[in-house]
């Protein structure tokens, strides 16, 4: 699938998706259930139809796959994706200074299930996933195990916003590795387009640090929802045609997921149509 896949279901979800309330008081229209595949061999799936901000998606997975949940690393590098969640307001609901988002994803994905300190801070004692599905991914490439999880019901009230995109496996076939993706909650038009690339890039990564080629990915979702002031930014879109996607460069010298820095990644022939601004419910 390409790009059409993406604005097929935006189309779907704008003309037949039902309306509801939401936990933000914007109110969505949305459905429940759908997939999308991105053949990732050739090319990568950057939307065309509007700009988006790859550099904030870089950081943003870096971020993840350090383990990092502080607020700063993201804005010292100039991306304010998550400021909204890092208020003093909103951290001080959790007992937790204002830039502390406590156990996001970063946390999840490499110290899960961790001692929580009297101080509110996690002992290095969880399990690192992602160091787990890479031993695996070398060892045992035929399991059906390789699986990273953000969802731990036990942290998923401690945190602003807990995990959308919730659970990912990876797959191993003739040498190439795929990621399949579920997503619970799934902003369409501001969210997913991130989540896309976002989980195309981690695939790649994988893939290379695992001495493989990539293969698909696949993005599941929940709650696949439009908020009521995307509408017509969704139209916008909607009335655009597709350029031809991208392709992503790694750094061949990076053989280990977590060497991976910013300058590691090369975007050829990405030519966008202008980015469509939309505000963000929190």
């Amino acid at each position: 699938m390409s790009e059409a896949a993406y604005l097929g279901l935006l189309r779907e979800v704008l003309e037949s998706g039902r309306d509801r309330k939401d936990r933000t008081g914007v109110g969505t229209r949305g459905l429940f259930g759908g997939q999308l595949r991105f053949d990732l061999r050739r090319s990568f799936p950057l939307l065309t139809t509007k700009k988006v901000h790859l550099k904030s998606i870089i950081h943003e997975l870096l971020w993840f796959v350090r383990g990092d949940t502080q607020v700063k690393s993201l804005q010292a590098v100039g991306v304010s994706i998550w400021d909204e969640w890092a208020t003093a307001e909103q951290t001080a609901r959790f007992g937790r200074p204002a830039g502390d988002l406590g156990p996001v994803y970063g946390h999840q994905w490499r110290n899960f299930g961790a001692t929580k300190n009297a101080d509110g801070t996690f002992a290095r004692d969880g399990v690192d996933q992602l160091a787990r599905v890479m031993h695996d991914i070398a060892e045992k490439p035929n399991s059906r195990r390789l699986i990273v999880t953000g969802w731990n019901p036990e942290e998923a009230d401690q945190v602003a916003l807990p995990p959308c995109h919730t659970l990912f496996q990876f797959h191993v076939q003739d040498n190439e590795v795929s990621c399949h993706l579920y997503q619970r909650s799934a902003d369409l038009f501001l969210g997913v387009p991130f989540n896309i690339a976002s989980y195309a890039l981690l695939t790649l990564m994988v893939a290379q640090a695992a001495g493989k080629k990539p293969g698909d990915f696949v993005h599941s979702f929940g709650d696949v929802h439009l908020y009521s002031n995307h509408f017509d930014q969704a139209k916008e879109q909607l009335s655009r045609t597709p350029r031809p996607l991208p392709v992503m460069k790694l750094n061949p010298a990076r053989t280990n997921l977590f060497d991976f820095q910013f300058e590691d990644f090369t975007l050829e022939g990405y030519d966008p149509l202008p980015a469509i601004k939309a505000p963000v419910a929190v």
